[in-house]
């Protein structure tokens, strides 16, 4: 059974969007899912989204994509929400792999904005609302507009909102005054999907955080969080601080990249990549272990 939701929060506060291990061969790594899941909620994480971008889910098969579920959520399921990325740019096979999301164990489905076809709004309105309608799992949006070369209009967010699955949205939009009106007009749960502007996103009502820094400084960004919604504005923004060579150390080059790559150098596992992702140069890693340092993560 899965932790205990509110409105306010469906999917806690403090999420990661976790890579999916291989093996040095390229294959699916169940075990060390596992053992990654287990570490990442042993740090602090309310959940863990798979089969998202960080999950590499462009290059894992629909097979894989089931296994990593049901491995994770045997792994977690009763101690945090696995939340399974479904969304493609096609939504017959979106509906597809949020029913094998559901068949897996997922206590919910990530749905991004179709990607490469552009679509209107009113072809976001019906995608996402078929996704919604495809289980019974609440759904949370992922508005990248930089991958998927189309935004979610606010006003499209505030339709989606009332379908009674969808109740959260993950925002790498990149717009605070956007973000603002759309928290303040559709009432969904507010997910900073975008590091650097975690703290700012707080400030105009997020819930939490989807994180790709999770996987390094969870506890650093539970205590974040904790401080905001106590109020301690100071104390909140010197953590935020402290964390810039981490937020931007992470993000030098594609975060599934540097993330592996971390993970790596704290023994923790990882493995390779899948074409057309590539692994750190020597001199990249080194950048990446001085911005780590910089921020305070012990390698």
């Amino acid at each position: 059974m899965a932790p205990t939701s509110t409105p306010q929060t469906p999917f806690g506060r403090v999420l990661t969007a976790m890579v999916t291990p291989f093996t040095a061969d390229g294959a699916l790594d169940l075990d060390g899912a596992q053992q990654l899941a287990a570490h990442l909620v042993d740090s602090g994480n309310d959940g863990l989204i798979v089969n998202g971008t960080t999950g590499e889910s462009p290059t894992t098969s629909d097979a894989e994509k089931a296994q990593l579920v049901r491995a994770v959520v045997d792994a977690v399921g009763d101690r945090a929400f696995v939340v399974a990325g479904a969304g493609t740019n096609d939504t017959d096979h979106s509906l597809e792999l949020a029913r094998a999301a559901r068949d897996a164990g997922a206590h919910g489905l990530l749905a991004v904005t179709p990607y490469y076809s552009k679509p209107p709004q009113e072809g976001l309105f019906r995608h996402f609302t078929a996704i919604a309608d495809a289980t019974d799992l609440p759904v949370m949006l992922y508005d990248i507009p930089g991958r998927s070369g189309v935004p979610i209009n606010t006003e499209t967010m505030v339709r989606l909102a009332e379908h009674p699955r969808i109740v959260a949205n993950k925002d790498a939009k990149g717009d605070l005054g956007r973000a603002s009106w759309a928290i303040a007009r559709s009432g969904l749960a507010w997910y900073s999907g975008d590091d650097m502007l975690n703290l700012p996103l707080l400030s105009v009502g997020a819930v939490g955080f989807v994180s790709v820094v999770g996987h390094v400084v969870t506890p650093e960004l539970r205590a974040l969080l904790d401080a905001h919604l106590h109020g301690d504005v100071t104390k909140a923004t010197e953590i935020h601080q402290k964390l810039l060579p981490v937020f931007t150390g992470m993000f030098r080059t594609q975060g599934v990249i540097t993330t592996k790559a971390a993970l790596g150098l704290q023994g923790l596992p990882a493995g390779p990549l899948r074409l057309p992702l590539v692994e750190l140069s020597p001199d990249e890693t080194e950048q990446l272990k001085r911005d780590l340092a910089a921020g305070g993560v012990h390698l």
